[in-house]
């Protein structure tokens, strides 16, 4: 298959390129960049006015296949990311039963290559069954394809067991993704401890129940030599420890959310919407203001959404026993367009390093770019269209956002996975 996309606006720091050109592929790869690029017979598709991106991947989403496919499963989940402006993804391990052994592994991957054009990778569990007991098969995963390993949901406990998977981990040179918290302080709380929690009659979690676990991460990561990824970071106290961990030289990287970055702890009221509850918790105002300030000069590393589905009936019951989550995966990029890229305070150079390149490396995934040899994964937006978030509705089987209703600038409108439309003109092929 041949394909021309020409006048794009085409940006990709890495290549040290932003500018309007032509990009030819054929057979899945980029095989010409330029106002001349051209190809003898295929499909050309005139892009002006739009923007042209290394594929986006998001490296925290939860797809819920084997066991929970009810909330959420590999094909829907791989719509979503379409509809969201993402050619990869990387499956959290939280599943029914749990990626704790190599046959899941091949499981979901096999799967996936059916169902989606987007693609996806896995995350192994770092113990069996989340429980943080005893050591998932971390080597045969890995070997069977596994990029990360991961207690996400419930964050490791026992600190020995944590050092252990740490030591096992750096014999294969993986990352361990970090979800940092102590459940004896978190106990049974369901929002941010402090004015919110008390207005609404809500059990509180406090930010020291995520500042703790973030410390001792990077106690055991220095310790170890592991590299370790803080995932779903909340509070400004967190953004001062990974600062300092990384000054340090420590192999320290982290994520933020969207939610975490554009929603607070006054966003709850009396209505109490559930698809405002999450793990970790919304923060406050300030909080934000300070992830917002770290992404942008780079102390985070990456946008990774977090996305959660749920069902309907599960999100309906009463605040403290709804379950946590919100989806992510169809706004992500625009939010970050509207509130940071479009006001002027994150560059689509960045933008790019926080949501392509940057993910990838953590990952130690084959990296895409806008330069001739390179898969073609391509994100393509028009960075002037307005939209409702959930007004026509979602790819993803829940409907769970945190920003339904939220009127955004920008989205993406065509995604190029090795060369073919998962997302052509607005529509999920």
């Amino acid at each position: 298959m041949a394909l021309l996309l020409k006048n794009l606006r085409c940006i990709d720091p890495s290549a040290g390129l932003d500018e309007v050109t032509n990009i030819a592929i054929k057979d899945g790869k980029i095989t010409k960049i330029g106002p001349n690029a051209s190809i003898d017979k295929g499909e050309t598709r005139d892009m002006s006015g739009k923007i042209a991106l290394p594929g986006l991947i998001d490296m925290h989403v939860h797809l819920r296949d084997p066991g929970l496919e009810y909330k959420e499963d590999l094909a829907s989940g791989g719509r979503a990311a379409a509809a969201g402006g993402f050619t990869a993804v990387l499956a959290m391990p939280n599943t029914s039963p749990t990626i704790s052994d190599a046959s899941l592994v091949a499981h979901v991957l096999e799967k996936a290559q059916r169902v989606t054009k987007t693609r996806v990778h896995v995350a192994g569990s770092l113990t069996r069954g989340l429980k943080g007991e005893s050591l998932s098969e971390i080597g045969d995963m890995y070997s069977r394809g596994a990029v990360a390993f991961t207690d996400d949901g419930r964050g490791v406990q026992d600190n020995g067991i944590l050092r252990l998977a740490m030591d096992y981990c750096k014999q294969f040179g993986v990352t361990i993704l970090s979800h940092c918290q102590d459940e004896t302080l978190a106990g049974k709380g369901v929002v941010n401890e402090g004015v919110v929690s008390t207005r609404l009659g809500l059990t509180g979690w406090p930010a020291v129940a995520e500042e703790l676990p973030i410390a001792r991460d990077i106690a055991l990561a220095e310790l170890t030599g592991c590299a370790v990824h803080i995932q779903h970071l909340s509070t400004a106290r967190g953004v001062e420890l990974v600062q300092a961990a990384k000054e340090r030289g420590l192999p320290l990287t982290c994520e933020v959310a969207p939610h975490h970055l554009f929603c607070s702890e006054d966003d709850l009221d009396t209505n109490y919407n559930t698809s405002l509850k999450m793990n970790p918790p919304l923060r406050t105002r300030e909080d934000n203001e300070a992830l917002q300030a770290a992404l942008i000069a780079g102390v985070i590393d990456c946008v990774a959404t977090d996305h959660a589905p749920h069902a309907a009936h599960e999100k309906s019951l009463e605040f403290e026993l709804a379950p946590f989550g919100t989806t992510g995966l169809e706004t992500a990029l625009s939010l970050v367009l509207h509130y940071l890229v479009r006001p002027g305070l994150l560059s689509y150079g960045q933008l790019v390093e926080r949501m392509s390149h940057t993910p990838r490396r953590i990952l130690g995934i084959e990296p895409v770019s806008l330069t001739v040899g390179s898969v073609a994964d391509i994100t393509i937006i028009n960075p002037d269209l307005t939209w409702t978030a959930g007004e026509d509705g979602w790819q993803s089987k829940s409907a769970n956002s945190a920003f339904t209703g939220k009127e955004l600038c920008g989205r993406a409108t065509d995604v190029y996975v090795g060369g073919y439309a998962s997302l052509q003109d607005g529509r999920v092929q």
